[in-house]
């Protein structure tokens, strides 16, 4: 393998070592097996509705292992039963169907007595939003649709909720309490999939005129982060997850963790980021730094990434990605980042080199090499590589621009340009004079 230069050499060291000797890699952080996952610690970063809706996601998506199944329902069965929701409460029963023994089942009496407590509250709202509406009370009136919409999202019934948070802001007396709408119906919409709707929020929260907390604003960039997620814009999203202040902390854990903020920036920007924005916004940007100490394996997956130890940064993704697949928010962008990541990092290995052995660089990703010229068949087609493969040796060949010939093009260019600029600066010197002759002999006459 032939390099540009000396630093080239350098790389070249650094990455044969990474794909071909073990030993290299002994000084970094022991690789976490991807059967380590404590739903208890995962659950616990959360609270209300979206503890539950994870726990779910995960007895849903956790494949055939049966204890971390039953172990995700039993904890969806206990944290449901402090709260209201019926519904939600005979669609886990169902789940668990009699699998961890009496005292996870519910005769009928919890749900009537339920019921019967909702319809009581509910006919106590109605009265007083009533007496509100009459009395004209535009802040009585604000409390009355926000009470209704607690109820209504404790209930499960998250369309009328987020209705009534709406309804809230013509009633909205005070900036605060515009924020406070569009916090909860951005909260609603989030635990229903409704991304779209989230960015009309946003923009109205930020276009208040009073300058919002600092944590208030924390949430706002998660919120653009998981909807720019959903999106599949996933630059976008990496921007908004770095930006969020790390004194969010624990305050906005009935949407997203301070991990979560971590995982999907850090994933985000290894997907998007180019190697100088990789360095300046994540490496060297010390307000992020605090979310990824929260998840050492994604900041040692990123510090991997940009220092070209790309086989163990790899191996961390393979590890993690298990995990990142029982995500609500990742599952469905799991593998389009790993297929980014991957791609950049092919892309970033055969940057300095003049030629490459495909067969030391299958090794160093850990793949075969008929595979990976396939890979970057791929690449060189969608004209992200500028290379040309000899199928024989097992050898790509890069076609680095003529730097001479290049230049030589530029001087002409500028020369062009210097002649254009010329002859429009002799043009207006002859109609200024032209003009000027005219106005003297039209004054003579």
């Amino acid at each position: 393998m032939d390099a540009d230069d000396d630093s080239s050499a350098l790389i070249e060291d650094e990455i044969y070592a990474n794909g071909g000797d073990d030993d290299n890699r002994t000084n970094h952080r022991q690789i976490i097996s991807a059967d380590q996952f404590d739903i208890e610690a995962y659950a616990s970063l959360y609270s209300g509705r979206t503890k539950i809706s994870r726990l779910l996601f995960i007895a849903k998506h956790c494949g055939d292992n049966l204890t971390m199944q039953l172990e995700a329902l039993r904890m969806a069965f206990d944290e449901i039963k402090q709260g209201e929701d019926t519904s939600l409460m005979r669609e886990v029963v169902n789940k668990i169907n009699g699998r961890l023994g009496p005292n996870y089942k519910v005769d009928g009496s919890w749900y009537v007595t339920i019921d019967k407590k909702a319809e009581l509250k509910k006919e106590k709202l109605e009265t007083e939003l009533n007496s509100f509406r009459t009395n004209l009370i535009k802040e009585s009136i604000r409390m009355g649709y926000n009470d209704f919409g607690d109820f209504y999202y404790a209930h499960g019934q998250l369309t009328e909720a987020v209705k009534n948070y709406i309804r809230t802001r013509d009633y909205c007396t005070t900036m605060k309490h515009c924020i406070q709408t569009c916090m909860s119906a951005i909260l609603v919409s989030i635990e229903m999939g409704q991304f779209p709707h989230i960015n009309s929020y946003i923009s109205k929260a930020e276009q208040t005129v009073e300058p919002l907390d600092t944590i208030t604003i924390a949430k706002l960039r998660c919120a653009a982060g998981l909807s720019n997620l959903f999106s599949r814009k996933y630059k976008l999203a990496a921007r908004k997850f770095i930006e969020t202040s790390p004194e969010l902390g624990s305050h906005y854990n009935e949407v997203i963790s301070s991990q979560d903020v971590a995982m999907y920036g850090g994933l985000c920007a290894l997907a998007t980021f180019d190697r100088a924005e990789l360095k300046n916004k994540v490496i060297d940007n010390t307000v992020f730094r605090n979310f990824l100490e929260l998840v050492p394996e994604v900041r040692e997956l990123i510090n991997n990434f940009y220092a070209s130890r790309y086989a163990v940064c790899l191996e961390y993704l393979g590890n993690l990605k298990s995990n990142l697949l029982l995500d609500i928010h990742l599952h469905s962008h799991v593998e389009t980042l790993y297929d980014l990541i991957r791609q950049k990092a092919l892309i970033q290995y055969t940057l300095p080199f003049v030629s490459v052995d495909l067969n030391m660089m299958a090794n160093a990703f850990k793949t075969t090499a008929a595979g990976l010229q396939k890979e970057l068949g791929t690449l060189i087609t969608d004209n992200q590589i500028q290379a040309r493969i000899d199928s024989h040796n097992k050898v790509m060949y890069a076609r680095h621009a003529d730097q001479r010939k290049a230049t030589f093009q530029r001087v002409l260019e500028t020369g062009r340009e210097f002649d254009r600029d010329l002859q429009s600066m002799f043009l207006r010197s002859s109609i200024i004079k032209y003009d000027s002759s005219r106005s003297r002999g039209s004054r003579r006459l």
